[in-house]
C-alpha cells in the first residue's frame, strides 16, 4: 500500500500540473489600439508616435474571485518595460485610471494614456462608475474616439482614435472596453508610484518624464476587492500601455476568494521564488509568454510553459523501474520509479515471483503499453507454446475492471482494451497461462 501511495502522488503531480492556478485562469494582454497619422498630429496631449499600440492587461479569475492588490517585493520584483518610451497624455493623463473624470476620455489622446488601476476607470459620478471590459465582451457602444473625440489640437474632422488595423479587434468607434459595474471597490491604497513629498508620479505611469520601465520591489497598489464586469469569465483590467516599443512585464497579484465559510487570501507571483504557503508562482504573470511542450505526457514538458510551441514535445514518457539490477527493469523506460524496483529479498511486501515471474523459470514475455496510458492500453503476450491465455486489469485497490479469456492463443499474441471510464490511478494487468502467471503496472492518465 505504501508502493500504491507513492506511485498515486506521481500521477497526482502530473494531474496538478493542468489544474494549478486554480483562481488565476489566464492573464489576458489585449491589442487595444493602434495609433494613426491623424492621432500623432495631436500636441496637446504631448504628441503620440504613429504606429504606438495601446495593450491593456486583464487578470482572468474564476468566478467568485476578487482581485485585491498588485504589489512588488524584494523576492518578487514587480516590472513592466518597453523597448520605448511609454506614452502619457500631459494635458489630462492620470496615474491611475479610477481618478479619470468620464469626459476627458472624448479629448485627443487622452483614451491612450498609460495608467494602472483594479479594474476601475472612471471616477464614481452619481450613481454610476465605469470599469474596464474586453472589447470583444463590450455590446454597449463607445464614447471614445470618431465623432466622440475632438479632433486634438488640429482638430481633425471626424475626430481621433478612428482607425481600424485589423490588429486590435473592433475599433474604437464601435467598442471602447469601458462599461458599467454596480459594486465599486474602496480603501484605495497605493505606495512606491507618487513621489513620498511631492505627490508627483515621475515613473511610467506619470507624464513629468518620458521612461521606458517600471521596476518595483517595494510597491503596492490595493483595494477593498474588485470582480469582472462580467461575473463568470471575471477579467479585471490592472492596467493600460501605450508604447511603440516591445512590451514585456512580471506581475504579482494579491485574491481573494471563499473555501467555503472561510475567506482565503493568495498571492500569485511572476517569480518563481514563493516565500510561503500563501504564495504561488504562476508563468501566466510573465509577457511575453514562454512556450514549450504543455502535454504532460512528454518527457519535455514544463509547467513554466504557458503556450504550446509546434514540436517542442517529442518523447513519451515511459514510466518503469530504470535499475538494470532489478528482476523488473525495464529497458523501455525514461522516467524512472525507483518505488516499483523489485530484488530478491527487497519487493516493498509485494509477491517478488509475482513481479518478477522470470524467477521461476517461466518461459512467457509480458509487454503493456503505452505507460501512462489516456485512451487504451496494448496487451502482448509472447510465449514458446501455444496455450490458453486469460488476463485482467485490476485497480489499485484489487477491483477487476476488465477481464478475457482466449483458448488456444497464437504464440505471439496481441488485444487492445480500452481504458474508457476507468478514473486516473495506478492499475495492474495480471495474466494467466498454462505455463504461469506474469502482472505489470501501468497508469492511466
Amino acid at each position: 500500500m505504501i508502493l500504491l501511495k507513492k506511485i498515486a502522488f506521481c500521477v497526482f503531480l502530473l494531474v496538478i500540473g493542468m489544474e494549478a492556478h486554480a483562481q488565476l485562469e489566464n492573464v489576458i494582454v489585449e491589442r487595444y489600439y493602434v495609433s494613426d497619422a491623424n492621432d500623432a498630429t495631436d500636441v496637446i496631449g504631448g504628441g503620440l508616435p504613429e504606429g504606438s499600440v495601446t495593450y491593456r492587461v486583464y487578470i482572468d479569475l474564476a468566478p467568485g474571485v476578487r482581485l485585491t492588490k498588485l504589489f512588488g517585493t524584494s523576492t518578487a520584483p514587480f516590472s513592466i518595460s518597453s523597448t520605448e518610451n511609454f506614452f502619457n497624455n500631459i494635458s489630462d493623463g492620470e496615474t491611475f485610471a479610477k481618478d479619470f473624470i468620464r469626459a476627458r476620455y472624448e479629448e485627443n489622446t487622452v483614451a491612450l494614456d498609460t495608467w494602472l488601476t483594479l479594474g476601475q476607470t472612471t471616477r464614481k459620478q452619481g450613481p454610476i462608475t465605469h470599469f474596464g471590459i474586453l472589447k470583444s465582451q463590450d455590446d454597449n457602444g463607445s464614447f471614445v474616439g470618431g465623432v466622440n473625440n475632438d479632433g486634438g489640437s488640429e482638430a481633425i474632422a471626424g475626430g481621433l482614435l478612428v482607425n481600424e488595423d485589423p490588429t486590435i479587434g473592433l475599433p474604437l468607434t464601435i467598442a471602447d472596453g469601458i462599461d458599467t459595474l454596480v459594486n465599486v471597490p474602496s480603501d484605495w491604497f497605493s505606495f512606491g508610484i507618487l513621489d513620498f513629498v511631492t505627490g508627483e508620479d515621475t515613473t511610467i505611469f506619470g507624464s513629468v518624464a518620458l521612461k521606458s520601465s517600471f521596476y518595483r520591489e517595494n510597491f503596492e497598489l490595493s483595494n477593498s476587492g474588485v470582480v469582472g464586469v462580467i461575473p463568470d469569465s471575471n477579467q479585471v483590467i490592472i492596467t493600460q500601455l501605450t508604447t511603440k516599443g516591445e512590451l514585456s512585464f512580471i506581475l504579482n497579484i494579491e485574491v481573494e476568494y471563499f473555501d467555503g465559510n472561510t475567506l482565503v487570501t493568495k498571492q500569485y507571483i511572476g517569480t518563481n521564488n514563493p516565500q510561503n504557503e500563501s504564495q504561488e508562482y504562476s508563468p501566466l504573470l510573465s509577457y511575453p509568454p514562454v512556450c514549450g511542450c504543455i502535454d504532460p505526457n512528454y518527457l519535455e514538458y514544463s509547467s513554466s510553459f504557458v503556450c504550446d510551441a509546434e514540436g517542442a514535445c517529442e518523447t513519451l514518457v515511459v514510466y518503469g523501474c530504470m535499475d538494470e539490477l532489478a528482476c523488473n527493469y525495464n529497458p523501455q523506460a525514461n522516467l524512472n520509479l525507483e518505488e516499483i524496483c523489485c530484488y530478491p529479498g527487497a519487493c516493498d511486501n509485494r509477491d517478488l515471483e509475482a513481479v518478477c515471474p522470470q524467477l521461476k523459470g517461466e518461459s512467457f514475455d509480458l509487454t503493456v503499453f503505452p505507460n501512462p496510458a489516456e485512451e487504451e492500453i496494448t496487451i502482448n503476450v509472447i510465449s514458446g507454446v501455444e496455450n490458453n491465455v486469460s488476463y485482467r486489469v485490476i485497480n489499485a485497490y484489487g477491483v477487476v475492471m476488465f477481464e478475457n479469456m482466449v483458448n488456444n492463443a497464437p504464440l505471439n499474441y496481441v488485444d487492445v482494451v480500452s481504458l474508457e471510464g476507468f478514473p486516473s490511478g495506478i492499475y495492474y494487468v495480471k495474466v494467466y497461462t498454462l505455463l504461469g502467471e506474469q502482472s505489470q503496472l501501468f497508469i492511466k492518465l
